[in-house]
């Protein structure tokens, strides 16, 4: 789109195109110790997944040994990682909890 002005100097109105950050998808991984009560509790503390929510999440790490928790922006992610993790091992537990880019 062009703008003329008085003295015949043309402006061009460029739109610039902004793209959404990247996402990143949070991943619990199975391991034999940690119960599934605690992944349940995991899932609905820092997740907020209903019972029902959770309870399909952990069974799907259970069986398939990865089970995703949500899709976050980059610094979100880290950020759930850390608390999962700290919190698994505040509780004695080896839960892994990693991110990978969708």
């Amino acid at each position: 789109m062009a703008i003329r002005d008085h003295e015949d100097v043309v402006l061009e109105v460029k739109k610039s195109k902004i793209k959404p950050p990247p996402m990143f998808k949070v991943i619990l991984l199975n391991d034999d110790f940690t119960p599934m009560e605690f992944v349940v509790m995991v899932l609905q503390t820092f997740f907020s997944k209903s019972q029902e929510q959770a309870a399909q999440i952990m069974l799907q790490v259970h069986m398939d040994g990865v089970g995703v928790c949500g899709v976050y922006p980059s610094d979100v992610a880290v950020t759930k990682v850390k608390q999962v993790v700290t919190f698994a091992r505040k509780h004695q537990h080896p839960l892994k909890c990693v991110m990978e880019e969708t």
